[in-house]
């Protein structure tokens, strides 16, 4: 999952405070609980050197409740001028984390990533569309971030019972109209597709009128097109019921992502490529400037990641990264820094402009917990030959 939305606005003049923080309020005084939780991880990123005017700022959005009923967390990124990320996370978190550091720590906002799906919902009838952009977290529809109302111009709306040459002249024009203003909706669509780049397109309403809209569209429009059940331009819908069908298509269709991801990596594993797993091997492809999607598992993520405990060095830039200190002065850093193996990856990752998923252990397997799909490969480029798949059978 591309990381990029979240982090191309953060500042690289300061440290940054991250703070994932278990936000669920399992009872009446839950508030309480959670602001315990925060100033525990508060302490900590004080004895770490945290600055005050960052934890102020953290103090004061955490301040207004989320207002989120269910187990949740909040993943939060702050330096001393102001909060820039605060997301919820609906995953069952095992532990609140926080830390400081010169970038803010990619792993949590790969779980935001995975939550999120950048998708348009289309409420249809045959006069024309309400149109509504969505960046959001799976469990509840949040974060509108634009809606469009496309009213067609033709208004031969309704069809006639009767026989006879004139009704079905009428029927004629009603028909045509109902196409007329689905290529108008369908035009729409095509122009935000292209300028706003949504990842889904999701279709309610009027079966029919769903029906020419999805026939007019663009190719591309209509790769990225599905249909939901249950929405209306009208009102009376039962809001709960669609919620909840709205829900499970964005669950699946996280699903469908990251197994294009799994797919992709199991290829390349199998031909011996363009991946490769392991931490050392991923070091250096990272160093390389190689990665296109690093791929954990959910332990390696975390939260706690399975990797912090580990140590890596790290140079001037994010990029100059290696097992050992010696790696770091033959890169021609002036300075080397030993830092956590989870810290120092993302930092890679995202000074790289790779991506991150987060997949299941079960699904594959990866040594040490982590893996890459690589923009290229050569002779130099490491690989693991005790590489296996879980349920693969094509490998020989």
């Amino acid at each position: 999952m591309r990381l990029d939305w979240l982090t191309a606005h953060l500042p690289t003049d300061a440290e940054l405070i991250t703070v994932v923080l278990d936000s669920t309020r399992e009872s009446e005084s839950g508030e309480q609980a959670v602001r315990t939780r925060w100033q525990d991880l508060r302490r900590s990123l004080q004895a770490e050197g945290a600055g005050d005017d960052a934890l102020a700022q953290v103090d004061e959005q955490l301040s207004v409740p989320s207002h989120v009923g269910g187990r949740h967390g909040r993943v939060l990124v702050a330096g001393p001028r102001a909060v820039y990320v605060d997301r919820l996370l609906h995953q069952d978190l095992a532990d609140s984390g926080a830390v400081v550091y010169r970038g803010p720590h990619a792993f949590p906002l790969a779980r935001v990533a995975d939550e999120t799906v950048r998708f348009l919902l289309v409420e249809s009838d045959r006069s024309g569309a309400d149109i509504t952009l969505y960046d959001t977290a799976t469990h509840e529809v949040r974060d509108t971030e634009g809606q469009t109302v496309v009213q067609g111009d033709h208004d031969e709306l309704s069809k006639v019972r009767s026989g006879g040459a004139h009704h079905r002249r009428i029927q004629a024009r009603v028909e045509d109209s109902w196409e007329r203003n689905a290529e108008t909706v369908a035009h729409e669509l095509d122009r935000i597709v292209s300028e706003r780049n949504p990842e889904l397109i999701l279709l309610t309403g009027d079966v029919r009128a769903v029906a020419l809209v999805q026939e007019a569209l663009g190719s591309h429009a209509r790769e990225i097109t599905g249909h939901l059940e249950g929405g209306s331009r009208a009102e009376g819908v039962h809001e709960e019921a669609f919620n909840e069908k709205l829900s499970a298509a964005l669950v699946e269709f996280r699903l469908r992502r990251r197994e294009a991801v799994l797919d992709r990596f199991r290829q390349e594993m199998g031909r011996d490529q363009a991946a490769t797993t392991g931490l050392t091997n991923v070091v250096d492809v990272l160093r390389k400037g190689q990665v296109e999607e690093l791929v954990l598992s959910d332990a390696a993520a975390g939260p706690p990641s399975s990797l912090r405990e580990q140590r890596l060095w790290v140079g001037d830039s994010a990029l100059q990264l290696g097992t050992s200190k010696d790696e770091i002065t033959g890169l021609g850093s002036g300075t080397a820094e030993e830092v956590r193996a989870d810290l120092a990856l993302g930092a890679a990752v995202i000074e790289s402009g790779a991506g991150i998923t987060v997949v299941d252990e079960a699904s594959v397997d990866l040594v040490d917990g982590v893996g890459a799909i690589l923009r290229w490969h050569d002779d130099a480029t490491p690989a693991d030959t005790a590489f296996t798949l879980s349920g693969d059978t094509n490998r020989s």
